[in-house]
């Protein structure tokens, strides 16, 4: 209460003097100078109006603001407000706010040198008045504000200049009020800066969640996958040693030790979700073992992996997937079999690890629903991002070849699967 009526004082100290410096250039004029009664009469209405004016001004500021201080009853209002983006992207945060105000006019903004400037008409009931834009109380008031802002790059973020100030001379700061418009288009600009800050960040978290999302569906999806091969491979495993242990119990044996060591290399464990090549090699060797035991010189293998790739960080199941297609599409379809060949290179910083066979190739009938590699698709993308490629091509001069291309260092902290 107190501030406010030091500033009502204020006003009408300011308007009394240019009152007084009025009356004085009065009395100077001849003849009008002897007739002191219309300064007089001016003198009282004008005050009369600069204190109904700044009354009406301390009532509307009290009902934007909530308060009255200095800070609210300020014609000119500065605000400081940190984005966290980078500059640029802090910068179209704010015009997109600033031109989004009501009754915006000429907004000039320069993305190069990161400044808005704009002017704002003010909101009025002088309409709602009988008197309309004769009401006298509206010659105290500024009719149109202007605003700068200008974005600075900070430590991790941008930070914004907000001015708001009436169009008018520093010096009619004194004279004019601006109903508390200043300090409401301050306010508005740091809520919207705000709101669209927060936007952004829900959708950074819908992303992740989405993401997340998908890694669940993808991991679901392959351990479903495999949760029905995994049955029908260990019954026809398991039925081919039954039969083996009556006719070729060393066989049998032999193909009894390949199944142990495969599920030894497939039991989950708490860190499986990035294994290495050479784990996986042995759960493909072991495979194709059994496999080989079944079909006998219906299938052949060849790998060429060099020991020292063989630590290469590498998803589980993938190869193995690479494998039991190449296998179950190409090969075991053709009377003859073929040969399954294993192969990894480095390039530079990418490892590429090739499974290739010489069965029937892309044949619609033996093709499959591709749903496996499917998955191996999204999984490589939910870890590596844009990083990993599967290429899937013919072979020559008969077959698929399937390369994986992933990098050759894989940092455990970003692994996402």
């Amino acid at each position: 209460m107190i501030k406010g009526l030091l500033f009502v004082l204020r006003i009408a100290i300011a308007w009394f003097l240019v009152v007084v410096l009025a009356a004085l250039a009065w009395s100077e004029i001849p003849w009008l100078g002897r007739f002191d009664w219309p300064v007089t009469v001016a003198g009282i209405l004008t005050m009369a109006l600069v204190v109904a004016g700044a009354l009406s001004h301390l009532a509307r500021v009290r009902l934007i603001a909530g308060r009255l201080d200095n800070g609210a009853l300020a014609n000119r209002q500065h605000r400081q407000i940190e984005i966290p983006l980078e500059a640029g992207e802090a910068f179209d945060l704010l015009d997109a706010a600033i031109r989004e105000l009501p009754r915006v006019e000429q907004v000039e903004s320069a993305r190069g040198s990161l400044l808005v400037h704009a002017k704002v008409r003010r909101a009025t009931n002088q309409g709602e008045s009988p008197l309309g834009r004769w009401n006298p109380l509206s010659w105290f008031e500024t009719p149109r504000n202007q605003l700068q802002a200008t974005v600075t790059a900070s430590h991790g973020g941008g930070s914004v200049t907000l001015i708001c100030e009436p169009a008018t001379p520093a010096w009619s700061y004194w004279f004019l009020l601006d109903g508390g418009s200043n300090f409401e288009h301050a306010e508005a600009i740091t809520r919207a800066v705000s709101e669209r800050v927060a936007a952004l960040r829900r959708a950074e978290k819908a992303a992740a969640t989405q993401t997340e999302t998908e890694k669940a569906l993808t991991v679901a999806k392959l351990r479903l996958l495999h949760a029905q091969l995994e049955p029908h491979f260990l019954y026809n495993t398991l039925a081919s040693a039954q039969l083996l242990t009556r006719s070729d119990p060393p066989r049998a044996d032999e193909m009894l030790g390949y199944l142990i060591h495969y599920l030894r290399h497939s039991l989950p464990r708490s860190d499986d979700e990035i294994s290495t090549l050479d784990a996986e090699l042995e759960r493909a060797v072991a495979y194709m073992e059994i496999l080989k035991i079944r079909m006998g010189p219906r299938l052949a293998v060849q790998v060429d992996v060099p020991e020292s790739l063989r630590a290469t960080p590498l998803p589980t199941m993938m190869l193995q997937t690479l494998v039991e297609n190449a296998i179950k599409h190409g090969l075991e379809p053709r009377i003859g079999g073929g040969t399954v060949w294993i192969r990894a290179r480095r390039s530079r910083d990418t490892v590429a690890v090739t499974v290739a066979d010489d069965g029937d190739g892309f044949n619609a009938s033996t093709s499959g629903t591709g749903i496996g590699l499917k998955n191996l698709r999204e999984r490589l993308h939910l870890v590596y991002g844009s990083q990993a490629t599967l290429a899937v091509v013919a072979n020559f001069p008969t077959g698929v070849a399937a390369t994986i291309t992933m990098p050759a260092e894989f940092v455990r902290e970003s692994q996402h699967v």
